[in-house]
């Protein structure tokens, strides 16, 4: 599955235990509902792997939408990894505390490579 717009694209990968999102460019008010209904069309499975390398922009609307998306995920009983952010979106996850309620690895982290549950990687 993917969204694009000028200003914003997400794609969507399902395998058996993992989904991949991949976001690129800005996460904002104009593009948060493609974002988000991106991830909400997500399966459940045990683990969301959100990689944010493309995001130049993450608004307060994309801070709450990835709380929701936590939230959700969670509730399903999986758990949301955010994956190589750029600079300056990891700059909003730590300014709104976020990095420490969604763990952020990097993509070539043995624990995300070889798919293994990564409680056994903390």
């Amino acid at each position: 599955m993917a969204e694009r717009d000028d200003r914003f694209d997400v794609q969507l990968g399902v395998t058996d235990d993992v989904v991949e999102v991949r976001a690129v460019g800005e996460i904002d008010i104009a593009t948060v509902g493609a974002f988000r209904a991106a991830l909400w069309a997500a399966p459940a499975r045990p683990l969301v792997r959100l990689d944010l390398s493309g995001v130049r922009v993450l608004s307060a609307a994309g801070v709450r939408a990835l709380v929701a998306v936590h939230l959700r995920v969670r509730a399903r009983g999986g758990e949301l990894v955010v994956v190589d952010p750029d600079p300056v979106v990891t700059r909003v996850l730590r300014a709104t505390g976020l990095h420490r309620v969604i763990p952020i690895r990097r993509g070539g982290d043995p624990c995300d490579a070889q798919r293994r549950p990564l409680a056994a990687c903390a």
